[in-house]
């Protein structure tokens, strides 16, 4: 059995993308950046997946900088290289190159001692569907509490 340690969450993504399809990505870090991720130090808001040649980096995930660490601290916001098979790159990047999708980050936790983030396939949500999501939320949740006070 795997043990899964959530640090950060992009819960704004599916708030404002529709998401299609999702990956496990391995991260390529520098042990300053670790021990951040162990004290919850990161942040997800406006990261996004953005390729450079044949590989896929990580760009505006802010992992900040660690308290305890000596002179060679590393970047808040530098690119870290995405871990995952060829054959998921190759559809990551087949479609990114269709238009109106992109990847963004859903989560960033420990599996098994080891970092990773959830990637997600994602298109863009119009302000009339994040408006019906509000109005199915808010049903959902006048429903919940209405059996709560029946019982």
């Amino acid at each position: 059995m795997s043990s899964i340690l959530v640090i950060a969450e992009n819960r704004k993504a599916w708030h404002d993308y529709e998401i299609l399809e999702k990956f496990e990505a391995g991260l390529v870090l520098k042990g300053s950046e670790v021990k951040s991720l162990r004290a919850r130090q990161c942040q997800l808001k406006d990261s996004y997946v953005a390729f450079k040649g044949t590989e896929a980096y990580l760009q505006n995930a802010h992992i900040s900088e660690y308290k305890s660490s000596s002179y060679n601290n590393h970047e808040p916001e530098r690119l870290r290289k995405l871990l995952l098979n060829r054959n998921e790159l190759d559809e990551i990047y087949a479609a990114l190159r269709e238009k109106g999708l992109t990847c963004v980050p859903l989560k960033v936790y420990f599996k098994n001692g080891r970092a990773k983030v959830e990637l997600a396939l994602v298109r863009g949500k119009k302000a009339h569907d994040k408006r019906e999501a509000i109005k199915k939320r808010d049903v959902a949740n006048q429903l919940r509490k209405t059996l709560q006070r029946s019982r």
